[in-house]
C-alpha cells in the first residue's frame, strides 16, 4: 500500500529475495517492522546479527541501521514490510543516499 493507493499513515508491501540475496545496510526516518513470509533470514539491527525463520517479526526504530539478507543460498525468501509512515524514506549508509521507499515500489515497478 503507497500514498498513491490511498494509505494516509503507513506504508506496506512484500519482497522476494533470491537465494544468498540482500540489502545493503541502510535507515529509515522512521519506524519499521517485517515479517519473514517465506523461508530463513539474517537480519543486522545495529550491528547485532539474528536468525530469522517464518513468521518471525522484527520492529526498527527510526534511524537505527539494519539489513536483511537471505539465509538459503538456493530458496527464496519473501518478507511483509510495514513502514510507520507513507513518507518513509532508506538511507544507504555506506553512501548517504536518501530515497523514498514508495518510488521503488509505484505500480509497474518491479519490487
Amino acid at each position: 500500500m503507497t500514498s498513491d493507493r490511498g494509505a494516509p499513515v503507513f506504508l506496506n508491501g512484500m519482497t522476494l529475495f533470491s537465494g544468498g540475496a540482500g540489502i545493503a545496510l541502510h535507515t529509515h526516518n522512521c519506524a519499521e517492522s517485517v515479517v519473514i513470509l517465506q523461508e530463513t533470514a539474517i537480519v543486522e539491527i545495529d550491528g547485532t546479527k539474528h536468525r530469522l525463520s517464518t513468521w518471525d517479526t522484527t520492529y526498527v526504530d527510526a534511524g537505527v541501521p539494519h539489513r536483511f539478507r537471505n539465509a538459503s543460498a538456493t530458496e527464496p525468501m519473501r518478507i511483509l514490510w510495514t513502514y510507520a509512515s507513507v513518507d518513509a524514506t532508506r538511507t544507504i549508509v555506506e553512501t548517504g543516499v536518501t530515497a523514498r521507499v514508495d518510488a521503488e515500489h509505484r505500480r509497474g515497478t518491479p519490487s
